[in-house]
This record gives structure tokens, C-alpha cells and sequence, in this order.
């Protein structure tokens, strides 16, 4: 290894630990071992760190992302706009450097890495949009859409289910142009890793599809640069490349547990410079090093002036697909509030089949717009017909097959949104969003305007029972931050949650029925309020509130018309978010929720919890407490007490 090649490598080594010192806190002992392997990747890349959004740049993804300082050296190194007081700014408040690597806070940064796992399958959701992307766009002789995505894993990824699920989904789909470099160095917190993982890894993925490569020491460059070498020249195979390293590194921990994820200590980090020869002054890097690095950075913005005049030959030879490429890319939007066929219903529908109307309308507006379902597309209606499949031999197709992955589907999608261009939807049962809760979490975390699609949304699942009779979700996922959920009442909700959800800047659930449910009079584009006085009352002060979603909401205009038999004169409030309720006017949700009005009943077919602010001390709430079982649908909401009558009877308890 040449002197400027070894001092970068130490270099990346040396920052890593002397910032996790200075923390007091980190992961040293990844960054010390791959620190190689990271310099191999970017000095195999394609990328402009004066244009971290660069359309043709190559992906690269710390999956094992508590290793974040070997993140942070590189980009610092290489370029990126990091300071040598971010580095020592390390998981400090308001650092660009924080504990894992996040999205839009540090430049260079593709995708939030913190739970094992997510990051290699956001790495394959890249690569299926480059390939869909590759197949839409390019010509021959213009390449538009031509580039790799690297993730670095551990075997933490390795273990994690998540890994597997996605590794599984790229092997069937032929994904070449994906290379997984595995840092194998046989530890783990609780110690070496033969205590609980004995599997051949490498064989585990070539039985999926994929291409295996080993280099027996992480330290040997030239062996590193052939393997991505290899690995690139593969185009019907997604390669990994098995590195066997050492944690630590160069350190007194070398090769043990005890230096994964604590610092080395002071006298600790001084044996890692004498045992490296590095002699300079901390958090100070030699300029041969910054030098070295800035001629890759040179090769990227070459590399991005080509590209540009590529498409501009590319245009003038195809105007519209260019035109369109631009569109997508920065995921234009048509009026879809005013189009007019999008609130259009031939006839009743659960609210799956309403959803299924308004994304197979949609798909004329939206092109860039694909998805799919972890094996239930006919139950969730995910489907837009004729937009074609995205398969292993033809790529042309927008409607995705995952396969019964809901975990891996989740982040792979997260991760086709990242890529850019793409507006991606995925689907399964409502109660299966447990299996996808940590990636939509990430999604939440790093504002990704990504539609979930979640049907059989209550105990009207009916004869399944309590397994796929979702109860708290609704609760829970309201909880989330950043997370809209949305559970229509009838079409015209169902197409406001849908228009909502495209052009929202988070991502949002749609909530939605196996059961009919009528179309309602009054509702309509008030639904983008989040919550609205459906049915009011004949008073200028009604004398109770009721509060509704989904099934419910039509339970609620019934229960208004006995209650006025009796002399109880309600108004109806539909809440198909509460989210985007919140978020109007003071003065908007006073007029919808009086506070003045202190008899309030909320129903819905779910957890309570999230009623009890609107409700208040005087109201009550008409929900799930128990589990459901297994029975007829319409059986278990007389059983439940989602009656006219027991509401009837609920509101006079007010009284």
C-alpha cells in the first residue's frame, strides 16, 4: 500500500477514535477495522461532494450505522462540507456528526442507518429504482440512469431478519448493479459471534441469487479493489463481498468485544497512534491525505460535467422523455384536488375498493407513482391495472411483488424514495404493520412522504379473529411523530386521504376496510381538514358531540337521528386524521369541537386512547378494550357495542 493510500486509511482510523473519545461515547471498534474497506468503496465510487445530490452518483449506506464515524471521516475527508469541528462536534446537541448517520442533516448522508438491518434493505429499495429507472429512461448510447449502490454491513445486519427478507427479495429480482460489502470480524456486543451465528453467510446468499466474494484481509487494498472490480462487472447478480477484518484495529482491543461500543480511553487511543506511526497533533490530518482524497472528488465533478452533456445531447435526440425524466425527478404533482373523476363513485365499496378507484386514477396522473403488497394485493386492492409488473426479467412494470416480507418491504421502499424520482406506496393488513413498525418509524423520522396502504382495519375482519383484528394500531401509529393516519368514512375521504397523503411532506396510513361502507352525504374535500362537522345539529349549540372514523361514522349519523326522537339534538364530526386536524386554526377546531359543548362521545372500533382529548372528563368513548375474536363481522360489532342503540344509550348517560 502506497504512503498516501495507508495515511488515508489511518487517517479515517484516527479521527474515528479520537472523536469517540472526546464523546466519551461511540462505536470505535467498526471504524478501526473497515476503515479499509469504506476508502475502497469511495475510491471506487462516483460522486460530486460539492453536489451531494448529483443524479448519477453512486449510493453508498453505513447499514451498521453505529459505526457513523467511519461515515463522517470519509466524507470529511473526500470533501463532503464536514469541518474538523464537526468531527470533534461528534454526537454532540445540534452536530451534523450525530450517533447514527441521518438523513438531511449530515451532507452525503443517503438514509437514517440506527437499527440494524433497515440500512441494506433501504440500499435495495436504491437499487430496484435505478434499475426501474435504467429500464424507463435510458437509450442506447445514453446511459442516464447508470450507477451502483454500495451498503457497508456487519454481522449484526447479517443476523437481523430484516437482512435476509431484503437480501432475498434482490437475489429473486436481479439486482447487479447492488454490491454489499460485509465487514465479517466474528464480533458482536455479548462477544464472538459462534455463540449464536454459525451459519455460512456466504452460502445462505448465493442459494438466493447472489454472487459471493471473499477477501481474506480487510487491510489488502489491492484485494478489496478486485472485488469490487468483480463485483461491478456482474450485472445479473447483486454481490457480496465476505471481508474478514479486524474490530479494533491497530488498538490494545484488537479483535475483542470490549472496543465495539465504548471508547478506547485516552491512553488507549495514544497506543493507537504509536502502534499506526501517526504523529500528528489531534483531530489535524496530513494535507497529503486531504490531496489524495481530492483527487477522487475531481474524477465525480468530471464525471457529473459528462453526465450533464450526455443530457443534453439526450434531450435534443428525446425531448419528451427528458422532460419527463425532470418531472419525475422532482416529483411534480398535477391540481389533484380539483380533478374532478377522483371524487367520483359508481356504488358503495369498502374503503379498499374505494382506495383501489382512486389509485387506479391516480396511475393516469401520476406516473412516477409505483407499489405494491407483501402477497395480498387482490385483499388490499393495491393493484394498478394496466401499469404492467416489475419483474425479474422485465422491468417495466410499476406494481412490485415483495413477496411476505413486511419488514424488508417497508424499508426497501423507504429506500426507492430516497434514490429520488419514484413515488412508492407499499400495502398489507393493518395488523401486520407491527412486522414494519421500525421502518415506518425511520420513514417518520426522516420525513418521507411514503403511503402506506393498510386494509381489514377493525374487528370487522369478522371470522379471522383476534390474530388479524387490528386493536391498539390505530392508537399506535397516531402516536408516531411526523405520521399521519388516516381511517375514511366513505369514496370522497378515501380520495382526500389519498391526494393528502401524495402531497403531504411525511408519511401517511390509510386505514381501510374489508366491510361496505355507504357513501355519506356531506363529505368531500372537507376531509383535508382532518376534521369536520359532517351532520349538525339544528341548534346554534348542539347538546352532544359525536366523534367518528371509518365504519363508525355512518353508526353516528344513524345514532343522531334516534337521538333526536328523544329530544337530543348532536352534531356528527368526522376525523379522518387527526393529524391534519391539529394542524388548522385555533379558531377552525373551535368551531368544529366547542368547548362549550362538554357532552362528547367518541366511536370507533379501536383502542381508546387517543379520543380522551377530545372527549374530556365529561365524555365517554365507544371502543375496543379486549382483543376481538372470531365471528361474523356484523356479530361482533353487536357484541362490541358499535349499536345505535348503545351509543344511543352511551350519549344519555351524559345527560
Amino acid at each position: 500500500m502506497d504512503n498516501a493510500k495507508q495515511l488515508t486509511v489511518n487517517a479515517i482510523r484516527v479521527l474515528s477514535a479520537e472523536a469517540i473519545q472526546k464523546a466519551n461515547s461511540g462505536h470505535p471498534g467498526l471504524p478501526l477495522g473497515a476503515a479499509p474497506i469504506g476508502y475502497a468503496a469511495f475510491t471506487n465510487m462516483v460522486f460530486n461532494p460539492k453536489n451531494t445530490s448529483f443524479d448519477n452518483r453512486d449510493r453508498f449506506v453505513l447499514s451498521a450505522g453505529h459505526g457513523s464515524m467511519l461515515d463522517y471521516a470519509l466524507y470529511y475527508l473526500f470533501g463532503f462540507g464536514l469541518t474538523k469541528e464537526d468531527i470533534m462536534n461528534f454526537r454532540q446537541l445540534g452536530s451534523k456528526t450525530a450517533g447514527h448517520p441521518e438523513y438531511g442533516v449530515c451532507p452525503g448522508v443517503e438514509t437514517s442507518t440506527g437499527p440494524l438491518g433497515q440500512g441494506i434493505a433501504n440500499a435495495v429499495g436504491m437499487a430496484i429504482a435505478e434499475d426501474y429507472l435504467a429500464n424507463k429512461f435510458n437509450k442506447e448510447g445514453f446511459p442516464i440512469v447508470d450507477h451502483y449502490t454500495y451498503a457497508l454491513c456487519g454481522d449484526g445486519c447479517m443476523q437481523e431478519g430484516i437482512e435476509n427478507e431484503a437480501a432475498s427479495l434482490a437475489g429473486a429480482l436481479k439486482l447487479g448493479k447492488l454490491i454489499v460489502l460485509y465487514d465479517d470480524n466474528d464480533i458482536t456486543i455479548e462477544g464472538n459471534t459462534d455463540i449464536t451465528f454459525t451459519e455460512d453467510v456466504g452460502k445462505r446468499h448465493e442459494a438466493m441469487g447472489w454472487q459471493v466474494i471473499k477477501v481474506k484481509d480487510a487491510n489488502d487494498l489491492n484485494a478489496l479493489n478486485r472485488a469490487i472490480k468483480k463485483a461491478k462487472a456482474e450485472k445479473d447478480k447483486p454481490s457480496l463481498i465476505i471481508i474478514k477484518s479486524v474490530i479494533g484495529y491497530g488498538s490494545h482491543l484488537a479483535g475483542s468485544a470490549s472496543c465495539h461500543g465504548a471508547p478506547l480511553g485516552a491512553e488507549g487511543v495514544e497506543t493507537l497512534k504509536k502502534n499506526l506511526g501517526w504523529t500528528c497533533e489531534p483531530f489535524e490530518v496530513p494535507e497529503e491525505v486531504f490531496k489524495h482524497c481530492k483527487k477522487f472528488a475531481n474524477k465525480g465533478r468530471r464525471a457529473e460535467r459528462a453526465w450533464k452533456a450526455m443530457f443534453k445531447a439526450y434531450a435534443e435526440q428525446y425531448p419528451e422523455l427528458a422532460k419527463e425524466y425532470i418531472s419525475w425527478k422532482k416529483k411534480e404533482l398535477p391540481d389533484l384536488a380539483n380533478i374532478e373523476e377522483l371524487w367520483q363513485f359508481e356504488k358503495d365499496d369498502a374503503s379498499r375498493g374505494y382506495s383501489a378507484t382512486v389509485l387506479n386514477k391516480l396511475a393516469k396522473y401520476v406516473p412516477n407513482l409505483i407499489g405494491g403488497s407483501a402477497d395480498l394485493a387482490p385483499a388490499n386492492k393495491s393493484n394498478m391495472k394496466g401499469r404492467g409488473e416489475y419483474l425479474p426479467d422485465d422491468k417495466s412494470g410499476s406494481n412490485m411483488h415483495f413477496g411476505i416480507r413486511e419488514h424488508a418491504m417497508a424499508a426497501i421502499v423507504n429506500g426507492m424514495y430516497l434514490h429520488g424520482s419514484l413515488i412508492p406506496y407499499c400495502a398489507t393488513f393493518a395488523v401486520f404493520s407491527d412486522y414494519m413498525k421500525n421502518a415506518m418509524r425511520m420513514s417518520a423520522i426522516m420525513e418521507l412522504p411514503v403511503t402506506y396502504i393498510l386494509t381489514h382495519d377493525s374487528i370487522g375482519v369478522g371470522e379471522d379473529g383476534p390474530t388479524h383484528q387490528p386493536i391498539e394500531h390505530l392508537a399506535g401509529l397516531r402516536s408516531m411523530p411526523n405520521m399521519r393516519v388516516y381511517r375514511p368514512a366513505d369514496g370522497r375521504e378515501t380520495a382526500a386521504a389519498w391526494i393528502s397523503a401524495l402531497k403531504g411532506k411525511t408519511p401517511s396510513c390509510l386505514f381501510l376496510s374489508r366491510q361496505t361502507l355507504p357513501m355519506l352525504e356531506g363529505t368531500g374535500k372537507n376531509a383535508f381538514k382532518g376534521g369536520y362537522v359532517l351532520a349538525d345539529s339544528t341548534k346554534k349549540t348542539p347538546d352532544v358531540i359525536l366523534m367518528a372514523t371509518g365504519s363508525e361514522v355512518n353508526l353516528a349519523v344513524k345514532a343522531k337521528a334516534v337521538l333526536a326522537e328523544s329530544g337530543i339534538d348532536a352534531r356528527v364530526v368526522s376525523m379522518p386524521c387527526m393529524e391534519d386536524f391539529e394542524a388548522q386554526s385555533a379558531k377552525y377546531k373551535e368551531s368544529v369541537l366547542p368547548s362549550a359543548v362538554r357532552a362528547r362521545v367518541a366511536i370507533e372500533a379501536g383502542a381508546p386512547m387517543c379520543w380522551y382529548k377530545y372527549v374530556g372528563l365529561d365524555g365517554k368513548i365507544v371502543g375496543m378494550t379486549t382483543f376481538g375474536e372470531s365471528a361474523p363481522a356484523g356479530k361482533l360489532f353487536e357484541k362490541y357495542g358499535f349499536t345505535v342503540d348503545n351509543v344511543v344509550a352511551t350519549v344519555k348517560e351524559l345527560f
